[in-house]
């Protein structure tokens, strides 16, 4: 053998062996890469910081301990950094017993207080960097920051909450609701490019207030979420004889981007809104009543919201489901079986005959001619394994899953479990 013979054999047995360990490498790296997995959590939540009524950490606490995987801190107006006191001047209130259950949970080593001759004792809040590795688990929990950005239009309401922030977003004004939406949604994706990191951003309880209609939405770029339910009892989710319910506005919105607007899906949350954690009752705001459930790879922030933005998850009351399958000729869904508890799905959905027949949007008005051509009930089917057949005509297709359980603490009278899955769209299809 000469010594080109030689060299040239080193030289392909060294690919050789770089192929076999390249190939090995994919091998291992593609039997361990992790499997999604369903992450349930609520990304509206208020504490003392704003007008919530207990501390950060016993808030934190219920969710850790009631099953839940994430969630979002989202006073208004305000981040959970920096040094802030909260009183209690008076024997007996409602701080007071606050303070009673976080002293009696935490201890004296943890709780911070400052006894003030004139003006009674002073609690210290802790910020969300203090308190966070208290609870946070790899693949257990997770925190993220957030605000509820709290702006008005004269004096309506105009709310949105935006999660996984790293600085305080100021409230943002404009000459009209609609422009004031989008001035807020631009500034969260404003410091969503300057830092470089996944931002959400969703318009809170469009009908408190009455303040927002499908309009507003539906015209403002970025913005691809929205409560569908919040379990707040003053936000007149299901709307009233003059109003539209949230519900009926998701299908306005839809069906107005996907026909004359941005072409955006938007996608429904579901949330607490908490406010109250010492009174379980129908006319408190307590927590427990709406949240997410994400399918992601990682219990991360990045994770979670890539996911979302992808339409990865489905809001609920209290229904849980299994799997969800979108083909090309059709939605499958498997709902996780109750004892005693039976299950009904409808698929909904407008479809393209409807749109030639539609009038202009007026879209806080109910029993309007388009309130029967908009979000129409395509079908109905029974049992924990269902499917819908495309039949070529939707413009969208959305489900939800009604439970024949009532839910426990609920936002209004016979509020039974309810899910509300993602729309798919298939105007293009």
């Amino acid at each position: 053998m000469n010594r080109f013979s030689s060299v040239l054999n080193i030289i392909l047995l060294s690919i050789l062996f770089i192929y076999l360990n390249i190939s090995s490498a994919a091998e291992i790296s593609e039997q361990t890469k992790p499997d999604s997995q369903w992450w349930k959590g609520n990304l509206h939540t208020h504490s003392f910081w704003s007008d919530g009524n207990d501390f950060p950490e016993m808030i934190v606490s219920w969710y850790a301990e009631n099953g839940y995987n994430f969630l979002a801190l989202s006073d208004h107006n305000i981040l959970s950094v920096g040094d802030k006191w909260i009183e209690f001047p008076n024997r007996g209130g409602i701080i007071e017993n606050a303070y009673q259950k976080y002293l009696a949970k935490f201890g004296l080593d943890w709780v911070e207080t400052e006894d003030g001759i004139e003006s009674g004792q002073k609690v210290r809040l802790k910020p969300l960097n203090e308190f966070r590795s208290l609870f946070e688990s790899p693949g257990r929990f997770l925190l993220m920051q957030s605000e509820e950005i709290t702006a008005q239009f004269i004096n309506i309401p105009v709310h949105l909450n935006a999660t996984n922030l790293y600085r305080f977003i100021a409230p943002k004004s404009g000459k009209s609701v609609r422009e004031v939406i989008q001035n807020n949604v631009d500034a969260v994706y404003q410091q969503r490019q300057e830092i470089g990191r996944p931002i959400l951003v969703h318009v809170n309880h469009p009908n408190f207030g009455w303040a927002l209609t499908a309009k507003d939405i539906a015209l403002v770029k970025n913005e691809k979420f929205f409560e569908v339910y919040n379990g707040h009892p003053a936000v007149r989710n299901y709307g009233d004889q003059d109003h539209i319910s949230t519900e009926k506005m998701w299908d306005q919105i839809l069906t107005h981007r996907l026909t004359n607007g941005t072409g955006e899906i938007i996608y429904g949350i579901a949330t607490d809104d908490a406010h109250n954690y010492h009174q379980y009752q129908m006319n408190k705001s307590n927590p427990g009543r709406g949240w997410v459930m994400v399918k992601a790879t990682h219990l991360s922030a990045e994770s979670i919201i890539k996911a979302m933005e992808n339409g990865n998850f489905y809001a609920s009351t209290g229904v849980k489901v299994k799997s969800i399958e979108i083909g090309q000729t059709s939605y499958r869904i498997e709902i996780a079986p109750e004892d005693g508890t039976t299950f009904t799905t409808q698929f909904v959905g407008t479809t393209k005959k409807d749109i030639l027949n539609l009038e202009d949007f007026d879209s806080q008005k109910e029993n309007s001619k388009n309130d029967s051509l908009i979000g129409k009930v395509l079908a109905v089917k029974q049992g924990v394994k269902v499917q819908y057949d495309f039949n070529g005509d939707e413009l969208y297709v959305r489900a939800k899953v009604i439970s024949s359980k009532k839910k426990k603490n609920p936002y209004s009278e016979n509020e039974l479990e309810t899910a509300w899955l993602q729309p798919i769209e298939l105007l293009s299809k």
